[in-house]
């Protein structure tokens, strides 16, 4: 084959550019790319053989527009999946979709694994952030990494037998003895939980001094959740961290399998569950790629009004939080007061505040009640002078500043390493934003900017939000002025249940309606993939159809569990008081890190 063109650029057209990363793939490894598998992914999904995975990973990482991102590493258990025509043979499938900024693309590459023997080289030299990624594998399907510093549990407690998101693990409490905890039992599970300094490569003592290991947490700091994190320090100096998470998982993605596609809807909620029917959103896209299904104008702008709406109550809580963590009691009483009054708006147009699961599969649980409008203006009248407020009195406030500044702080690159997205990699000075870069639902016709920071530090990851927050104000005020008329849902024979007045009046429709309640709709075998710009980072939805009425596989991506890898890095050499600070800084709740 011909070389392929080193200098690939976005502006190329897409299938070109494709074509010629195929090219480059199969002109430098030859067999040892097995296939290229067409999916709904958005993106090229290459086989490649276990042996070449390195290499294959190592080129795309050092291309000229490189994958400077392993944004999401997970599997698969293959063994029940009867529609694979035409890919390779497997019993587990080990996936690792990367991300390019500067091309503004992605790629996945998938190898095939026997049963028989379930390992694979580790990633960390090519991409540091695999390593909690691989850890959650080992977890949830058993594959080792080999060359893994420390393949442990991560979200499963250190005693758990079995592995949960195998096919043959149980999923519900019916199969499973009644659970009972003894002294005995109780002992053993608090030896399980003894930090060893010596599993995770550290020292308890130096030539001249002892080293103290302080458990901070597991606690429950409110919104964050319970999280625990274990320091090694010299003073209040941190040598060294561990972070230690799991203690929230609630196995989101084992119930996927045994959940119809509408019946999950209100289980995304509960993921980031400050972010509301933002969580619906990529959920929902990416089921309507599998069925085919197009929505009205107004279901995307309607969709994108309450994203939005959803988004500022998120920066509100994050804004209190933050403050607090800092050690201001005030900011939290005030960001909670404008943070009740979005949740009117929300309550009054869906009838629930945090998780109302409004969003449906091809398009809103109802239309929008009579006044919205009113009531949206309303809250977009108030919030401008009260962000003004938030800045002045806290952002500009000297210690908030003596605390903020230059602490914690990181650049585009290292944000990119370690799997960064959001408002954190923007407070970099990283223009990225899905919304913008990658349009969706609508936001192509939306008049708004995307506020960038300039040292990666904790005050610009406070700052950073409210000028997103300024933003949404601007989004809402469109939605507002520019609403389009339309059906509220989808004429399709896969999406919500049909209008009550068509049922009544068409057999045929009340048959799909009895179908749909009760089983729930069949989607086509295939795979599609979903990432939006939600209210802590980039979140996805990767969903595996087999033909039936629920999904195979549910990936769910989420922000919240990279950037908690990343602690380590920015806080040694650090004090304890920074690491509070970056901590409030980071916005996340523990069922997004967790699931």
């Amino acid at each position: 084959m011909s070389v392929v063109n080193p200098e690939l650029r976005a502006t190329d057209p897409p299938d070109h550019r494709v074509g010629l990363l195929t090219e480059r793939l199969r002109d430098q490894f030859g067999d040892q790319i097995l296939c290229e598998q067409a999916t709904l992914t958005g993106m090229p999904v290459f086989w490649v053989s276990r042996r070449a995975l390195v290499e294959v990973l190592t080129v795309l990482r050092q291309l000229p527009e490189p994958f400077e991102m392993l944004f999401d590493l997970s599997a698969i258990d293959e063994r029940l999946r009867s529609r694979r025509h035409g890919l390779p043979e497997t019993d587990f499938t080990v996936f690792y979709q990367l991300l390019s900024v500067s091309g503004n693309r992605d790629v996945m590459l998938k190898v095939a694994l026997s049963e028989r023997d379930l390992s694979l080289p580790t990633v960390i030299p090519v991409y540091r952030n695999a390593n909690w990624y691989e850890r959650e594998v080992w977890d949830m399907f058993g594959i080792r990494f080999e060359g893994h510093p420390n393949l442990s549990r991560i979200l499963m407690p250190p005693t758990w037998k079995g592995h949960p998101l195998r096919k043959d693990h149980h999923a519900r409490a019916t199969e499973v003895d009644p659970y009972s905890m003894t002294v005995e039992s109780q002992e053993t599970e608090q030896q399980a939980l003894q930090f060893r300094p010596e599993d995770w490569g550290m020292q308890r003592q130096s030539d001249d001094t002892e080293f103290m290991f302080l458990n901070l947490g597991p606690n429950h700091p409110s919104a964050h959740g319970a999280f625990r994190i274990v320091l090694q320090l010299d003073g209040e100096e941190v040598i060294d961290c561990v972070p230690d998470i799991g203690y929230h998982h609630r196995g989101a993605e084992k119930m996927a399998e045994r959940q119809s596609w509408h019946s999950f809807i209100p289980y995304t909620d509960r993921i980031d569950y400050v972010g509301g029917v933002m969580n619906n959103l990529p959920y929902v896209l990416a089921v309507e790629k599998l069925a085919g299904i197009k929505v009205t104008a107004r279901i995307q702008t309607v969709r994108v009004m309450m994203s939005e709406l959803f988004r500022i109550t998120s920066h509100l809580l994050f804004l209190g939080t933050y403050l607090q963590d800092l050690g201001a009691m005030s900011p939290v009483f005030y960001a909670f007061t404008d943070r009740q009054k979005g949740y009117e708006v929300i309550e009054a147009i869906t009838g629930f505040r945090m998780h109302p699961a409004w969003f449906r599969i091809g398009g809103l649980m109802q239309d929008l009640p009579k006044g919205w409008d009113r009531l949206v203006q309303g809250f977009v009248d108030w919030m401008p002078a009260r962000l003004d407020e938030y800045e002045r009195a806290m952002m500009d406030n000297s210690l908030v500043r003596d605390r903020t500044k230059h602490i914690a702080a990181f650049d585009t690159a290292n944000a990119l390493a370690w799997g960064v997205t959001g408002p954190n990699l923007r407070a970099t000075g990283c223009n990225f934003d899905l919304r913008k870069q990658r349009p969706y639902s609508g936001y192509e016709n939306f008049d708004f900017e995307v506020p960038l920071g300039n040292n990666g530090d904790v005050f610009d990851r406070g700052q950073l939000r409210i000028e997103e927050m300024r933003q949404s104000v601007k989004i809402l005020q469109q939605c507002v002025n520019h609403m389009p008329e339309g059906d509220y849902k989808a004429d399709h024979p896969l999406t919500t249940p049909p209008p009550r007045e068509r049922m009544l009046e068409h057999i045929e429709t009340l048959i799909t309606h009895f179908l749909q309640v009760s089983w729930g709709p069949v989607l086509p075998a295939n795979e599609s993939l979903q990432m939006i710009e939600a209210t802590k980072g980039i979140n996805s939805y990767y969903l595996t159809s087999d033909g039936s009425t629920m999904s195979y596989r549910t990936r769910i991506r989420t922000p919240s569990f990279p950037h908690l890898q990343q602690i380590p890095e920015l806080m040694r050499g650090g004090f304890v008081p920074d690491l509070i600070a970056h901590l409030g800084s980071i916005d996340f709740v523990m069922a997004d890190v967790d699931r």
